[in-house]
């Protein structure tokens, strides 16, 4: 498990992102918005940064694959939609290429006084919320490895997938956590799938991120999602702990209770991967 080939064109990776779409995103956070809406806004601008990353002076380089399962009812379909409906990863350049509208947005920005202000900006969609019906998280993780099979073999010898994984609730269609592990079997020559695992809250109790072990979470659900997770390869933690998250060898791709910055910080380390060329 070296988790260190060099990412590139002919040699890309992929980000598969899982969306808890069930009725209780619906849930309302603390900056007013519905869980489901602040996932997608997460979601879309970390689609954008995505693109930054692999954007040169050339164009936009296919370092990536990426794409979205979300999850509700009984079925876990394509996230995307319009031109990027036809399949489940798409290339970055075909993500770049395809929003479904540009949004104008207001920014709070620093006025370089020690003030505020607020400033337009583009704001391209991908992404749809959508909050209805049940949490089949057994067949989204199923569907994620039928997906994630194909694409290693493919690509044998590539830094492997990434699962990033966000829900608030139970699975409706059975014990996911024998599913997870096949899923973390699939793998290339440079080590297995990796699954992240962020439970989203609005219940305003304090958040564990990156955890050791599950001896400070607070109930069964909690524990599963826990060993549902993989370890943090090195350069991850090295990326938690330049966020001031304390992070080890031991620690796993996990946040429990997470608010609105643990958010934005989950979605941002799990789509660091190793080096770009």
């Amino acid at each position: 498990m070296s988790y260190s080939a060099e990412i590139s064109r002919t040699s890309p990776t992929a980000f598969l992102f899982l969306v808890d779409q069930s009725g209780s995103m619906q849930d309302i956070m603390d900056n007013g918005k519905s869980k489901a809406q602040f996932v997608a806004d997460v979601l879309n601008r970390t689609f954008a940064t995505l693109i930054t990353r692999c954007t040169k002076s050339e164009g936009t380089r296919d370092y990536f694959e990426v794409g979205v399962l979300g999850y509700s009812g009984s079925t876990a379909v394509n996230g995307l939609a319009g031109a990027l409906s036809g399949s489940i990863l798409h290339p970055i350049s075909q993500i770049e290429a395809n929003p479904l509208r540009i949004e104008d947005r207001v920014k709070r920005m620093d006025d370089g006084a020690g003030g505020l202000v607020d400033q337009g900006i583009k704001f391209p969609v991908w992404f749809e919320p959508k909050a209805a019906g049940g949490t089949p998280m057994c067949n989204a993780i199923t569907s994620a490895a039928e997906q994630l099979v194909t694409w290693c073999d493919a690509h044998p010898d590539s830094y492997p997938p990434t699962v990033l994984h966000v829900t608030d609730g139970e699975s409706t269609d059975g014990d996911p956590e024998g599913l997870a592990q096949q899923l973390q079997q699939v793998s290339t020559s440079d080590g297995n799938v990796l699954l992240f695992n962020l439970h989203v809250s609005t219940s305003g109790g304090d958040p564990v991120k990156f955890p050791i072990s599950d001896s400070n979470l607070s109930d069964s659900y909690a524990k599963l999602l826990f060993r549902m997770s993989s370890p943090l390869p090195a350069h991850l933690q090295r990326v938690a702990e330049e966020k001031g998250i304390k992070a080890t060898m031991e620690s796993r791709g996990f946040v429990f209770n997470g608010d609105i910055a643990e958010i934005v910080d989950f979605f941002d380390i799990g789509t660091r991967a190793a080096q770009l060329r």
